[in-house]
Parts: C-alpha cells; structure tokens; sequence
C-alpha cells in the first residue's frame, strides 16, 4: 500500500501530445527540459523554476517538448484539500523547493514518519497557495484547426518579425478571419498572442540560462532592451532582471534522483 504521499525524480524523452490522468493530486516540477500541459481550454508552458499542480482524476493533456527531468509528489485526496482548478502553473519559490528537496527520500514504498508527513502536508499547503496565483504565461488553446495551425506558424516565427498577413495566409485565413477567431476562440488579438509567445520564451531562457537580459529580448524577437522590458513587466509584472533573480536558488542539479516509482504509468513513473 502507498503511503498518502510520496516524491520521486524521473527523466523522459520528447514525446508527443498524450492524455494523462492520475487518481492524486500531482505535483510536477520541471528540474530541467521543457513540457506543454494543457486543460480547460488552455495551455501552458512549464520550464524550470515552475510548477503544475493537477487535480486528482482530471484528465489533461501534455506535449514533452524537450527531454525533462521532473521532481514529482503525489498526495492521497484526503491527505491535502483539492485544487481549485484542474491545472495550475505557478513559479515556484525557494521554500517550495527546499521542501521537494527534502521530500525525496520518501517514494511509493517508503513509510512516513511523523516528521514526513508534516513535511509534506507543509509543502501540500505551500502548493496550495502558490496555484492560487497562476502564471500569465498562458496562452488559450484554439478551438478550430485553422487556429491551431495559426498559433503554431506564429510561435515558429516568433523571434524574427512575423507578419499578420502571411500567418493568415498561410493557415488558410482571410486576415479578416484570423482575427475574428483570435478573438472569439482566444479572447486576444494577434498582437497580444505574440507578446504572450515571447513572454513565454522568455521566461524559459531567463530560468534555465545564464545569457544576458539584452541577448535574450533580441532571442525572443525585441529589437531594443527597453521594448523587452517593457513588454515583459506588462505580462510578468516585474522586469526580466528581477525574474531571473527569484529563479536564481533553482536547484536542478544538486538532488540525487529517488527510486523510481513502479505503480504510476506516464509521467508519474513506472
């Protein structure tokens, strides 16, 4: 029998879009790769210095981007209250991530001690809390396959300087009718939606590299630091200096992996 909660670490290769859903609320978090999740109509993007926090027997859906090292916990539903929301992606914060550290000497056939289960009813607690402020890097996911297509051309281009006319044109759209599905589908204009694909990338660079801040906005697409800033603090709410400074104590590499699970299938191991 499985304790009510318990951490293991795991890599995985790209893999391409998949259901998953587990019978406990999952904590994923991204030590290294990059992974697309999506639910409810709408789709994140989880690099390193982020979360996901998925409701027990919610199914959703996840893209392995890049090849992922992942620090995951489960909890037993009566072992911490349920999420709010089927998925929530959040930053994560260094005492989130002191308290994986120190949860992953307990795997799916360890037995808790009292200390563990305070330990990992605080980070349940912490979790809870952090999903209640989800990351703006979110972007909807489209509704129509010419959409989907759109949204795919646009993320491709997105660091050079792509047009609106030869996105519409290249998904099959009129410009007429690319922005009246960004807008119904999407709730956003074509602008803003590559805003949103920067931000995102940005975000990604920022946590996982040490490149400079002016590099990174000339990467995303921004011709001048005061563009990528300004952009930037309109999503995140911060400049990117100060991102990255809340990203600084990610410890991806200092944690020895934990036996790895044999009873969870997917991303939850096995």
């Amino acid at each position: 029998m499985q304790p009510d909660a318990y951490c293991f670490h795991r890599s995985f290769d790209p893999a391409p879009a998949a259901d998953f859903q587990v019978d406990r609320h999952y904590l994923l978090h991204a030590l290294e790769g990059t992974i697309r999740l999506e639910a409810d109509g709408r789709r994140w993007t989880l690099p390193p210095a982020r979360a996901a926090l998925i409701a027990a027997d919610q199914p959703i859906r996840i893209t392995i981007l890049t090849r992922l090292t992942s620090a995951s916990v489960l909890f037993a539903r009566g072992f911490m209250a349920a999420p709010a929301a089927t998925l929530s992606v959040f930053d994560m914060t260094p005492l989130a991530r002191a308290l994986i550290a120190e949860c992953q000497s307990w795997g799916p056939e360890t037995t808790l001690s009292p200390y563990a289960h305070q330990v990992f009813s605080l980070l349940g607690e912490v979790v809870l809390r952090l999903a209640q402020r989800p990351s703006p890097c979110v972007i909807p996911a489209p509704a129509s396959s010419s959409l989907a297509r759109a949204v795919d051309l646009t993320e491709a281009a997105a660091a050079e300087a792509p047009r609106f006319a030869s996105i519409a044109k290249a998904a099959g759209l009129s410009e007429r009718s690319l922005s009246r599905r960004l807008h119904d589908e999407l709730g956003m204009t074509w602008t803003e939606l590559l805003r949103r694909i920067r931000m995102t990338r940005a975000v990604e660079l920022l946590a996982t590299t040490d490149r400079p801040v002016t590099e990174i906005g000339l990467t995303v697409g921004y011709d001048s630091p005061s563009a990528f800033n300004a952009a930037f603090r309109d999503v995140m709410g911060c400049n990117p200096t100060e991102y990255r400074r809340s990203c600084r104590t990610n410890s991806s590499h200092q944690n020895p992996p934990s036996p790895r699970p044999k009873v969870v299938e997917g991303v939850a191991g096995g």
